[in-house]
């Protein structure tokens, strides 16, 4: 399932680190530092699919050389609690492939170079061998300083103003989001991500009537687990696996991501069988069944491939747990062709076919009316067959 991600980070100086550090560890490769006197190696490092420098056009050719631009980087900062890069974290979709990761990759940080005039050097992360397979990603290490053909020159500072800089990264947000649909779509999936907060996507998904989309944005975003944490879930994971028992987290926060995650799963599987009702409810009343018939079509078809192994009431329960609806003291039960009318009108709902009252009246007097044809009919058949017919 498609996700989102995108956060950004500062290098500071009076947290102990340098830019020349991180770029070296992104990118899997050496580089010393003229600043510290130190050198920071980790060409050992494995999982780097992709690195590259990315320039203003008049920025000079030194800028294409990473140990040069983060010394530069460096040297043109003097304070003990300067900020000397900026990082920018972003989640890759792994239902495209690695050429479309690295081209939208590149597509965003071409975007910031070309809107905040910096250098960017990205480095297209694969997943961890011990870690989620689904989780390929970047980092993007901006200067923060303008990159010219003088060299680095003024900060950044519509990044840095509390007034700017907000609204600056959330126009970046709905960049990067627009980026990912797009490869999305090339790639066939029906997945979309939205860079939103879930109470916004929330309160659009109400604004529509769309009552089950809003029912699964009303839970809490799902945080990261860090390397420690998520080490211990993955073992945790493989253990269970191999012992053939269900995965229950070890950590608190393991314990939350894993909730999350099944509501994510509930919702998507409740929303694809309530599709399949809907159509096969649209089907069978194309073709003229009642709403009887058309409603039991409904249900076998949100039960799926299960719906042989399911008698009639099982099915209907199922169904009514889709929709979202606690039957409590309030089952009804389904007998023959016959139905209770407030389980129609539950079904009617859920399938968003509903109607106004009076609508809903004359059709049911007029499907009474063809079950008394109907019978009538049946009747006069079986007078035929005993020769009583007159």
């Amino acid at each position: 399932m498609a996700s989102y991600h995108l956060s950004v980070k500062t290098i500071k100086r009076s947290a102990g680190r340098s830019a020349t550090a991180a770029a070296a560890y992104r990118s899997a490769s050496v580089i010393e530092c003229d600043r510290e006197g130190r050198m920071h190696d980790y060409t050992a490092k494995r999982g780097v699919e992709a690195c590259f420098i990315l320039a203003p056009d008049d920025a000079p050719d030194w800028a294409q050389d990473r140990a040069a631009l983060w010394n530069a980087a460096e040297a043109r900062e003097t304070r003990s609690n300067s900020v000397t890069a900026r990082e920018w974290e972003l989640a890759l979709p792994s239902e495209v492939s690695d050429a479309a990761r690295i081209e939208i990759a590149r597509a965003f940080a071409q975007q910031l170079v070309e809107r905040f005039g910096v250098a960017a050097d990205v480095a297209i992360h694969a997943p961890h061998r011990e870690g989620d397979q689904r989780n390929h990603h970047a980092h993007i290490l901006t200067t923060t300083r303008i990159l010219s053909a003088e060299g680095l020159t003024d900060k950044t500072r519509i990044l840095d103003a509390a007034s700017t800089g907000g609204p600056e990264i959330e126009a970046m947000r709905g960049y990067w989001a627009e980026l990912q649909n797009h490869a999305l779509e090339l790639a066939g999936q029906v997945e979309r991500v939205d860079h939103r907060s879930l109470e916004a996507q929330r309160e659009e998904a109400l604004s529509l009537g769309d009552t089950l989309k809003a029912e699964e944005l009303d839970r809490e975003p799902e945080l990261k687990l860090g390397p420690a944490a998520n080490a211990i879930e993955r073992r945790e994971q493989l253990l269970a696996e191999a012992e053939g028992r269900d995965y229950e987290p070890l950590t608190q926060r393991g314990a939350r991501v894993h909730a999350v995650r099944q509501a994510k799963a509930m919702f998507a599987e409740m929303r694809e069988r309530l599709e399949l009702a809907r159509d096969a409810w649209a089907e069978a009343r194309e073709e003229g069944q009642g709403h009887v018939s058309a409603g039991l079509a409904a249900l076998r078809a949100a039960a799926g491939r299960q719906a042989k192994e399911l008698d009639q009431e099982e099915v209907r329960q199922r169904l009514a747990r889709i929709a979202g609806r606690d039957l409590g003291a309030e089952q009804e039960v389904i007998e023959g062709q016959g139905a209770r009318q407030d389980i129609r009108d539950r079904l009617n709902q859920a399938l968003g076919r509903g109607k106004p009252d009076n609508q809903q009246k004359q059709q049911r007097e007029l499907e009474d009316e063809r079950k008394r044809q109907l019978e009538l009919e049946r009747q006069r058949e079986r007078d035929r067959d005993l020769g009583w017919e007159l």
